[in-house]
């Protein structure tokens, strides 16, 4: 997971794109939007990523809020 690709995803795409984007993903399509990523795995994190904070931005956190949101996520579910 790298936060400069996911913030590049947050700033330039809207939702509806990333959500085509993981779809397209889980359907072995290629993507309409570029996502950095040195494979697929990385490239979904990335895309999920924003999708979360794209909500998280719209119910009103703000982008650095929403990120540390969504990292605590992350290493609660690994733990």
């Amino acid at each position: 997971m790298k936060v400069p690709a996911i913030k590049k995803l947050v700033e330039q795409a809207d939702l509806e794109s990333l959500q085509q984007a993981e779809q397209a993903l889980y359907n072995e399509q290629p993507l309409a939007i570029e996502v950095e990523g040195e494979d697929e795995g990385e490239k979904l994190t990335h895309i999920l990523a924003a999708i979360y904070i794209k909500e998280r931005m719209a119910q009103g956190d703000d982008f650095t809020t929403a990120l540390r949101s969504y990292t605590n996520r992350v290493r609660n579910s690994i733990n």
